[in-house]
C-alpha cells in the first residue's frame, strides 16, 4: 500500500472545513478537533477550537496553560519516525539515519529500534512535551515500518509507542496502518500502543504530480475503510483529514462520517496555506 504523504505539518496553519459528525462539541465551542502546526502565535486566536494539535515546542507552558484553562484540550505532534533538520538534536542523531524521505528534503527516516532513539523520545521529548502539561501525543512517521518491514522497527516502534500510551496520555496516531496491523497480527492489543487513529485520504486523494485532488481509488478507499473500520469498531477514536474543493465530495465525506461515527477534516489547500 502506497504511503499517504505527511502532507498535513509542512506549514503553519492547517486551515480546514471542519466536519462534527460523531461528537458533540462543548458549549462555547465552534469546532470540536483543529489541527494548527509549526504556528509560534497567540494561541487564543484558535479559540473556537475544543481541542487542537499543535508543535508545542513552538509553545510555553505559559500560553497552553491558559489555553487549557478556558477548557481546551491540547495534544502535540511528535515525530516518532524520522528526523528532522530544524530539531536541535537532528547532528546529533543523523547518525541513525535509514534513508531519505520521500518528498520531504528536510527529514529523514530513523532507526527507532536504536536505545538512543527511543531515549530521546521516551526520555528527553516526551517528558519535555508532557512537562507542558499537554493532554496528548498526535504520533506522526510510524509509516518507518511500511518502509524498512523489519522485525527490530516492529519491535522498536511498539517500544515507542506502548511507553506513550503508558504516559495515561491520549496517543493518536497519523496513519500507521502497517504498524498497526502488524503489531495485532502478532497478538499485540491495539489499545497498548494507540488511543485513536487519523487516517488521511480515505475518500479522497492528493494528486502530487497533477498539484491536485481527485477522488480516492476505489481500492485504496477499501482498504483505508477497513482499516479505520477495524479498530473503531473495537473503540478507538477515529479521524479523517480529507482534501478537495468538491461540494458534492464533501458531502459524501460527511455522510460517511455521520454514519461511522467519525470526526472528519477537509482541507482545501495541497500546501495547507488557507
Amino acid at each position: 500500500m502506497k504511503i499517504i504523504k505527511r502532507a498535513m505539518i509542512i506549514l503553519t496553519v492547517l486551515v480546514l472545513v471542519m466536519g462534527t459528525a460523531g461528537a458533540e462539541t462543548a458549549p462555547g465551542f465552534k469546532y470540536p478537533f483543529g489541527v494548527i502546526l509549526n504556528v509560534c502565535d497567540d494561541l487564543e486566536q484558535f479559540g473556537d477550537y475544543e481541542t487542537i494539535v499543535i508543535d508545542a515546542q513552538y509553545y510555553t507552558k505559559e500560553q497552553i496553560d491558559s489555553f487549557r484553562s478556558k477548557g481546551h484540550k491540547v495534544f502535540s505532534y511528535i515525530n516518532v519516525g524520522s528526523l528532522e533538520d530544524f530539531r536541535d538534536y537532528y547532528d546529533e542523531y543523523k547518525d541513525l539515519a535509514l534513508g531519505a524521505y520521500e518528498h520531504w528534503e528536510e527529514e529523514v527516516w530513523v532507526d527507532v529500534s536504536n536505545p538512543r532513539w527511543q531515549d530521546l523520545i521516551l526520555k528527553n521529548v516526551a517528558v519535555w512535551l508532557m512537562d507542558k502539561e499537554i493532554d496528548g501525543f498526535f504520533v506522526d512517521n510510524c509509516d518507518v515500518y511500511y518502509v524498512y518491514p523489519r522485525p527490530e522497527i516492529l519491535e522498536g516502534l511498539s517500544v515507542i509507542m506502548k511507553s506513550l500510551v503508558q504516559t495515561g496520555k491520549k496517543v493518536i496516531i497519523n496513519s500507521g496502518d502497517t504498524f498497526m496491523d502488524a503489531y495485532c497480527e502478532q497478538g499485540g492489543k491495539w489499545s497498548d500502543v494507540i488511543t485513536g487513529i487519523a487516517q488521511e485520504s480515505v475518500i479522497s486523494t492528493i494528486l502530487w504530480d497533477e498539484n491536485a485532488f481527485g477522488r480516492a481509488d476505489p481500492e485504496d478507499r477499501e482498504y483505508f475503510e477497513s482499516y479505520i473500520g477495524r479498530y473503531g469498531s473495537q473503540g478507538a477514536d477515529i479521524y479523517l483529514i480529507e482534501y478537495t474543493t468538491d461540494e458534492e465530495l464533501i458531502k459524501e465525506i460527511d455522510e460517511f462520517c455521520k454514519e461511522h461515527n467519525y470526526l472528519y477534516y477537509v482541507s482545501d489547500s495541497i500546501e495547507l496555506d488557507g
